[in-house]
């Protein structure tokens, strides 16, 4: 008797492992698909961000050739500030 009572047992633990194994790993492909999607969500990002920096470069190079209060005005308003440490 103790050992259907011990084998049951048993068996129903390493039920909830398999199960639980399923689980981790389902729970480990989707997370890492998630995390491949915002990964090149990023680098898409950082790619224009790096393109606006190259323009306001450029606008700025050129202003100092041809210089005009409206390109002035405007590369100030949108200059970035450093953050405060």
């Amino acid at each position: 008797m103790k050992c259907d009572l011990t084998n049951t047992v048993l068996t129903f633990v390493l039920g909830a492992f398999a199960v639980g194994g399923v689980i981790f790993a389902m729970q480990t492909i989707f997370l890492n698909r998630e995390f491949r999607s915002l990964t090149f969500q990023a680098t898409a990002c950082n790619s224009y961000l790096l393109q606006a920096q190259s323009l306001a470069n450029e606008v700025a190079s050129y202003n100092q050739k041809y210089p005009s209060s409206e390109l002035t005005r405007l590369l100030q308003a949108t200059q970035t500030k450093p953050a405060a440490r």
